[in-house]
Parts: structure tokens; sequence; C-alpha cells
């Protein structure tokens, strides 16, 4: 057995037994699959962490950055409270076209504000309606703006408030000095801010699995 094969068979067992597809979260994949979106959304097991993160903060609002067709929206929104909020961008309109039905089908479209366009051109619009801060923001969208997209979410959060950069460890091209490519400087960026911020703490953590050799990092905004 190769040793992706030996990741994907242990992401299934753990899934079958933690994190198992309903038909909404199904009919979400089955859907974004269909339009053709790209197969880069979370797994299974990581949209579980993430609702996990989002219930221990006890999270009200949310704000994702990158919502492809919905997938991981649906495993955060169901994290929150009747009255809760989640903002997710989305720069292309078909993905966001596709993650509207997705959420209409799981019956959360009423908690979710899908927003399409640049996300760098959202956020500031965004901070502009001087919303409370959110309790969590998930980044998961073009690597090469991490940065800017984590300079952002501290502007939109508050002491307490906890992020989530997805996808960190880049097949381990992040620790290779000679790799300049956007998405590696943009994520090494975005590692030395959280490392270096006096309102940051934070760490990262390689995993494998069906998605292959990555990682994620978390920090946590402090006063």
């Amino acid at each position: 057995m190769s040793e992706s094969q030996l990741w994907d068979d242990v992401d299934t067992y753990f899934i079958s037994h933690l994190a198992a597809d309903d038909e909404a979260l199904a009919a979400a994949r089955r859907e974004s699959d269909a339009a053709g979106l790209p197969p880069i959304n979370v797994t299974a097991n990581q949209g579980k962490l993430l609702q996990l993160l989002a219930q221990i903060q006890g999270a009200r609002t949310v704000l994702e950055i990158g919502t492809l067709g919905g997938y991981s929206t649906i495993w955060l929104a169901r994290a929150l409270p009747a009255d809760g909020r989640l903002v997710t961008l989305e720069h292309n309109a078909r993905h966001a076209e596709v993650a509207g039905r997705n959420l209409a089908r799981a019956g959360l479209d009423a908690l979710v504000d899908v927003r399409v366009g640049p996300a760098l051109e959202s956020l500031p619009k965004l901070a502009d309606e001087n919303p409370a801060p959110f309790d969590l923001v998930f980044i998961d969208a073009d690597k090469g703006n991490n940065p800017h997209y984590l300079e952002w979410a501290l502007r939109l959060t508050s002491t307490g408030s906890l992020i989530v950069l997805d996808n960190v460890v880049r097949g381990g091209r992040v620790a290779d000095a000679d790799d300049t490519s956007g998405d590696v400087r943009g994520t090494r960026a975005a590692i030395e801010l959280i490392g270096s911020h006096p309102r940051l703490s934070g760490t990262a953590i390689q995993t494998v699995g069906a998605k292959g050799y990555d990682g994620f990092a978390l920090a946590r905004v402090l006063p």
C-alpha cells in the first residue's frame, strides 16, 4: 500500500466514525463537482474541526474568506446560534451561485451572507459597515494575499477571536528557501506576521490525509 493510500484510508476511517456527511453536505459536494468547481474544498474531518473550533469559541459571528461551493461554510454555519451571522467572501460569481444553492438546501441561507467579488475589495466595504467583531475568521482563498487577509482579519476581530489560516504547508514548500512562488511567499509572510505581531499568538500544524501533505495555522487575537 502506498503512503498516500494509507493516508486516504485513515481519513476514511476517521470520517466514517466522527464526521460522516449527511445529505446536505453530500449534496453540496455533488453539486460542486457537477458544476466543475475545483476539488479543493476541505475534507469532512477538516470541516468538523472548523465546526468544533467555532463551537469551542462560542462563536456567534464568523467571517470566511474563500467560499468555493459552500462546503466549509455549511460546517461553520451549523456551529452558530439561530441569531448568528456568517459572512463569506467569494471572488468567482459562479462559485458563489453554487454555494448559494448549497446553503439554501442545507437551510442555512438566512444565516449566511455570500458576497461576490475580490476579497480585498469586499473587506474594506465590510469594515465600513462597522460590524460587531467576528468571533472566528477562516481564511482559505488565494494564498499570495494571505498576509493582507490576515491584516484585515485583525481589523475585524477583537480580543479572544480566533483566526484559522488553511493550506500553510504547501506540500512542504513553505520551508524551501529556494521556492519563491507567490503562494509560498504569501503563506510565509502570513506565518511570520503571526509570529511577530504583538496582538497574535499562534501555531501551525502539519497534516496528512485525503488532501495530501498540508496543514493549517491557528492564531488567537490578544489585547
